[in-house]
């Protein structure tokens, strides 16, 4: 006689975010504090003059700093989607979507990338420019108080003094936030609202909003929520994580090898996000073009779900 073991439910979509955000933050506590135990080791002792040295900016402590922030990302980013994988009692590979790309989709999300740089210049220099109302200038001060802090901590962090430290910036800005930023966001995130509501388009942006929002960069806000969503749509018509993973790098990759190249030059890391400047017309077709590539991507992702 044989027996067929059911299939196993999920949890509620509203419990695996509360699950998300519990080992997110548990995650964020404890990896912080081993990078900051590591980093304070690494400069003599484990202190609070010495922890207060690490989060100053003092560019003598850059290495520790770069310790601490690639633990913290493994912890709040890398290890929370995989745990809620594991508790699920499902593989990854299925969960998530890890399946081997297609080399053809690879390269039209290369394409996107490059074709929709013009575009995301034009939202970024628009966002920079945003301007609150007189009742809401001393929120509008704290934000540009933020968004100075945030440029600062990121030149620090990008320096790279030899190949090496291309390397480890690399793995830091780039590998580790792209698996890790997607797994959570797209692949835990996302996922999760799309099972709560039914709707992928709501569930895309409501994570692509969230995705922006927790980088607490309020000048760069729209840009990194038009790419959030870009990587939910790459995702959502794939179902297939590892082409939002792809861009997301190239994205982030994208900054550190003009962060090198720059230093490289001698040129100053304060003008990384000075626009290029291109024609209006250059604007709009980078526009109408990512759109086609999007359309493309995803006319062949579900040809290809569809031939299994």
């Amino acid at each position: 006689m044989n027996f067929v073991t059911p299939k196993q439910e999920e949890i509620n979509p509203f419990f695996q975010i509360l699950l998300l955000l519990a080992y997110a933050i548990a995650g964020a506590l404890l990896f912080s504090f081993i990078g900051l135990a590591i980093a304070c080791t690494m400069y003599g002792s484990f202190s609070l003059e010495k922890i207060n040295l690490l989060i100053s900016g003092d560019p003598k402590y850059t290495d520790g700093l770069k310790v601490i922030q690639i633990l913290s990302s493994i912890g709040t980013f890398i290890l929370p989607p995989i745990i809620l994988a594991l508790n699920e009692r499902k593989k990854l590979s299925s969960f998530y979507g890890l399946l081997k790309p297609k080399l053809l989709l690879l390269i039209v999300v290369l394409g996107i990338m490059i074709v929709s740089m013009p575009f995301m210049e034009w939202v970024a220099v628009w966002n920079q420019k945003m301007v609150l109302p007189d009742f809401l200038k001393g929120l509008e001060k704290w934000m540009k108080e933020k968004e100075d802090a945030a440029m600062q901590m990121t030149i620090q962090l990008i320096t790279a003094r030899n190949n090496f430290d291309f390397m480890v910036n690399l793995v830091m800005i780039a590998v580790l936030p792209a698996i890790g930023e997607e797994l959570m966001f797209r692949g835990g995130l996302q996922r999760s609202i799309n099972r709560m509501f039914g709707n992928p388009h709501l569930a895309i942006w409501i994570s692509a909003i969230i995705f922006s929002a927790i980088h607490v960069q309020f000048y760069g806000f729209i840009p990194r929520l038009l790419l959030g969503a870009g990587f939910g749509y790459l995702y959502y018509f794939s179902g297939n994580i590892w082409y939002a993973i792809t861009a997301h790098f190239l994205n982030n990759a994208y900054a550190v090898c003009a962060a090198f190249y720059m230093q490289k030059h001698n040129l100053p890391l304060n003008k990384a996000d000075e626009p290029i400047g291109f024609p209006w017309y250059g604007y709009v077709i980078s526009a109408i073009i990512t759109i086609a590539l999007f359309k493309f991507f995803k006319d062949t992702a579900q040809r290809e779900r569809k031939l299994g």
